[in-house]
């Protein structure tokens, strides 16, 4: 374990281990460290057994190793044990989709860089009552 993962340990909490563990996972998986990324991430499951992150970050490095099935199957755990948990959403979309898929999401800030405008969203009333409204488009579809 690094000494900025075991500071966070020892000082921080659990999101501030999961947020260095996620962008420690990132500079692995980028330097092609796959075997490290693996223990790491697999450490981390042991340690927290319920959290959603270390399944996500799971399901990236399946991903980056061509094991789609597995990597989505780690996506959905994540999104199970966590369904705020916007990452792992993120990327169930992103790779479970026919189209080229974007840059994979480690953390809460790497969601929403694709350019996917959301078609609906939530207004609250007087009361503080959330309503799922129709976004309004600024060009029509092929239908309107």
């Amino acid at each position: 374990m690094g000494a900025e993962m075991r500071t966070a340990v020892d000082t921080g909490t659990v999101q501030e281990y999961m947020a260095c563990l996620s962008e420690k996972v990132r500079r692995l998986i980028n330097a092609y460290d796959m075997e490290e990324t693996r223990e790491m991430i697999c450490e981390a499951m042991k340690e927290y057994p319920d959290a959603a992150q270390p399944h996500n970050l799971l399901g990236i490095l399946m991903e980056t190793q061509g094991n789609h099935v597995s990597a989505m199957k780690h996506f959905r755990a994540a999104w199970v044990l966590d369904p705020t948990f916007l990452p792992a959403r993120e990327n169930m979309e992103n790779f479970g989709s026919f189209s080229k898929p974007g840059a994979p999401a480690y953390t809460m800030e790497d969601c929403g860089k694709q350019g996917k405008k959301e078609r609906f969203k939530i207004e609250y009333d007087e009361n503080g009552a959330g309503h799922v409204v129709k976004r309004s488009s600024e060009k029509p579809g092929f239908f309107h």
